[in-house]
């Protein structure tokens, strides 16, 4: 028999014709989806190097290197078989299984193939005459160093496996670990692979997604991706925070920016109070993860157009060192400048009538600025608190709880409204419950601060009875019934003895102060 015939004989097995059919027609299922034929190129590239170094091999044992020959032979054998068991891999799960509409994840396709390569390993050994059973009961230290170096691999795996069981995180999903958000591309035995906004596919192994604290971005079970996004900044302690938050707000409320949602509406949230400055958030829901960074600079622009429109300046990182040198002049002046906003404010209260220009900068000098937010208490109906309030800028509400009744709004006191002033006066519990209908600025006057007043003018306890009384005969009509207790009014002659008994005034010094 000639040389070639001799090779030709080793070569060609009766099995060889039925592979080169299967890997045709699997070739020509998988032509068909387009995505998959780099994947087919390679693979039929692999299967044909395979089926030349088994030739290779054939031709070097008909040439009488028999042991050299068979061994590669096998070994493109082996081989064949492998790029025969990928190639059908790829057909069943990229062609045959989307073709009948079913997209099984990526690593089922790879614990699948790995499954194959290790049958057709094992059956290879089988045939080469290997007892199995004797070599996994003879290789146990082997086996055990192997699993050893292989644990990183191993944690790889069965991280995959855990994530598609649990299904924490599926094909197409958003994520963000640590300082990476993308789009889920593939999840593989090993790896996954993110694709982020900067088009650039991030290889992530499964055992760091598994160790790692990871967030899905938006809801994977509704169609529309919704992300809140958190925009920073800073303005001064001097701007009211209702005043910051209603601007920023208003910023996005009237505005059309693109992928920015209008539910949830938008909102802002006074964050955090650092050295000199309030944080604020402005957040918003975004629509389209990938337009993250170019929405948070358009929601800016608007946020910086919005605060400069108020009057409002932000804050920049800065460090500023002031040197001023406060001579004994300067504070003079500064103290009676003070002063004489406070008594412009009690010459605008009815019951500091009577006082001297004198006597109102004394009791100017007493007072202590006093700023409530939207939604304070104030005073609270009961409480004894010995200080009364002057009110400079905002709104409050009075309210009065009525004995098994709900408690009701019974006023709304504006700019120039006092309240309190019976405790201050007679020391009796809080007639009703003043809150902060909008943030508030208020000047506070305790007992000590007029007690000096008084005490230098005695009469004046009998007028500030008369006009308390006729306050007090003022609220009764507000009132009505809505409170046995609270309409009982004293006049003017019992308010003049509270006032008398609370301050410790004498009643001889009292009206011979009058009589003079």
């Amino acid at each position: 028999m000639s040389f070639a015939g001799a090779a030709w004989r080793v070569f060609w097995r009766d099995e060889m014709p039925y592979l080169i059919i299967a890997a045709a027609l699997l070739a020509l299922l998988l032509f068909s989806a387009r995505g998959e034929r780099k994947a087919l190129r390679n693979t039929l590239i692999f299967f044909v190097l395979c089926l030349a170094a088994e030739a290779a091999g054939s031709l070097v044992e008909a040439a009488g290197s028999e042991r050299a020959g068979a061994l590669v032979r096998s070994a493109a054998i082996v081989a064949t078989g492998l790029a025969l068991i990928h190639l059908a891999g790829l057909a069943v799960f990229r062609a045959a299984l989307p073709a009948a509409g079913l997209r099984p994840p990526r690593i089922a396709e790879d614990v699948v193939l790995v499954a194959g390569y290790v049958a057709w390993g094992m059956l290879r050994l089988r045939l080469a005459g290997m007892d199995l059973a004797s070599l996994v009961t003879t290789s146990a230290i082997i086996t055990a160093v192997a699993a050893f170096a292989m644990q990183d691999t191993l944690g790889n795996v069965l991280g995959g496996l855990f994530l598609e069981l649990d299904d924490s995180i599926s094909v197409g999903d958003w994520i963000r670990l640590d300082d990476l958000s993308g789009r889920v591309a593939e999840i593989r035995w090993r790896h996954t692979a993110v694709r982020n906004r900067n088009g650039e596919l991030v290889i992530i192994p499964n055992a760091t997604l598994i160790k790692s604290r990871f967030a899905v971005i938006g809801d994977p079970d509704s169609e529309e991706v919704r992300w809140r996004r958190w925009v920073w900044f800073e303005v001064d302690f001097d701007v009211p925070p209702a005043r910051v938050i209603a601007a920023a707000e208003q910023a996005l409320a009237g505005a059309e920016v693109p992928n920015v949602l209008r539910e949830p509406k938008p909102d802002c949230a006074l964050m955090d109070l650092t050295v000199g400055q309030a944080r604020y958030a402005l957040r918003y829901w975004l629509a389209d993860p990938r337009r993250d960074d170019g929405t948070d600079s358009t929601v800016r622009v608007h946020l910086l157009a919005a605060l400069e429109r108020s009057g409002i300046s932000p804050s920049l990182p800065k460090q500023v060192t002031y040197e001023v040198k406060e001579t004994e002049e300067r504070q003079v002046a500064k103290r009676a400048r003070e002063v004489e906003l406070r008594v412009r404010a009690l010459r605008g209260v009815d019951l500091f009538a009577p006082l001297s220009l004198e006597e109102l900068r004394s009791l100017a000098a007493s007072l202590v600025h006093a700023p409530f937010a939207a939604g304070d208490v104030i005073t609270r109906q009961g409480a004894v608190a010995h200080w009364l309030y002057v009110l400079l800028e905002g709104e409050a509400e009075v309210w009065v709880d009525a004995a098994g009744a709900p408690r009701s709004r019974v006023a709304t006191l504006g700019r120039g409204s006092i309240f309190g002033e019976m405790g201050m006066m007679t020391g009796e519990p809080r007639r009703a419950t003043v809150t902060a209908r909008t943030d508030v600025e208020c000047y506070r006057l305790d007992k000590a601060g007029f007690e000096e007043v008084l005490r230098a003018r005695p009469s004046l306890a009998e007028e500030m009875a008369r006009v308390l009384a006729a306050r007090a005969s003022g609220l009764r009509q507000v009132i009505k019934d809505a409170r046995a207790e609270a309409a009982s009014i004293p006049h003017s002659e019992s308010l003049l003895a509270r006032i008398r008994a609370f301050f410790a005034l004498d009643a001889g010094q009292s009206g011979s102060a009058r009589t003079a």
